[in-house]
């Protein structure tokens, strides 16, 4: 099966009430870690890249890895652009084998917003590849993406219809109170996610794909041990996954999972150092970063998002 757009896997996950992950990628290790748990649990997957992870590991490498882990899995795969700061790194995406891509012009004006994402709606589907869009803006950093929770802004339902019919827009992402990174809530504070603004958006958009972006839940327990063998990580906090998988079941067809993948590995490399001071070799302590990965997410996959035994 080559690789395939967004369009049929988010038909059958808003019909069958379950969300696609889009796992954030960037080298062999996690790539491979994803996909092997989606083949454990025969799920879609899609595959994500930042404008920066293009930067770190170059587009045609990055491609080619994606094309393996379709060849080797035979799963519905879609490689998809995260957050694509403008219509130039968007055509290149599509230009170069990408099967969907995100132009995120949340910051802009509204109507500066509609207009840039129009244009990359109306080169992309020629190709075939369908495109994401952004309504309100989601506090936190990742990547190139920094916003202050001064400028964060919640999505504005009575936006989104205007929005979608004039952009054409395949899938929307909105802002309901997850945000990037590791840091999502401060200690003490209650998380909260606007489901009312989501159910609004449900509403007014029947039968339509809904993103949710910075919707990584922070594992504890690989906090613990990155803190444990010599890591500064205190107070990462993310989102609580019964609120993921209440989103999962309405209009979220997409969650983008990017935080929780760096910990993992990062938890089981940090740990892999420590206990075997003496190896040297990448394998190794990469190894072991990748086993990290593939459980957290086959268990994203069954506990969280509903995707098993979907694809």
């Amino acid at each position: 099966m080559p690789l395939v757009n967004t369009t049929e896997m988010f038909k059958k996950a808003y019909e069958g009430g379950y969300a696609i992950g889009a796992f954030n990628i960037n080298n062999m290790e996690i790539v491979q870690g994803v996909v092997a748990a989606c083949k454990k649990h025969n799920a879609p997957v899609i595959l994500q890249v930042s404008a920066s992870a293009r930067k770190y590991a170059h587009h045609d490498y990055l491609l080619a890895m994606v094309k393996a882990a379709e060849k080797e899995t035979g799963l519905p795969i879609a490689l998809h652009l995260d957050h694509g700061p403008n219509f130039e790194t968007c055509k290149e995406c599509v230009d170069g084998g990408f099967t969907s891509v995100m132009i995120d012009g949340s910051s802009l004006p509204y109507e500066e917003n509609i207009a840039v994402t129009k244009k990359v709606v109306d080169y992309a589907h020629k190709f075939g590849v369908t495109v994401e869009g952004e309504l309100g803006q989601l506090a936190g950093v990742e990547d190139e993406v920094s916003v202050s929770a001064e400028d964060a802004s919640y999505t504005k339902p009575e936006q989104v219809q205007d929005f979608v019919s004039r952009s054409g827009v395949d899938s929307l992402a909105i802002a309901i109170g997850t945000s990037h990174g590791a840091y999502k809530f401060k200690p003490g504070q209650k998380p909260q996610l606007r489901f009312d603004i989501l159910e609004k958006v449900s509403e007014l958009l029947p039968g339509f794909p809904i993103v949710l972006h910075g919707a990584s839940s922070v594992s504890q327990e690989h906090i613990a041990i990155v803190n444990k063998f010599g890591g500064q990580m205190p107070d990462a906090i993310g989102i609580p996954e019964e609120m993921l998988r209440k989103a999962s079941s309405m209009a979220v067809c997409k969650i983008n999972i990017d935080s929780d993948l760096r910990l993992a590995m990062t938890a089981g490399i940090r740990r892999h150092f420590a206990e075997n001071p003496g190896h040297f070799d990448p394998r190794q302590y990469l190894g072991e970063g990748r086993e990290e990965i593939e459980k957290v997410v086959a268990h994203k996959l069954v506990s969280v998002l509903g995707c098993a035994d979907k694809a």
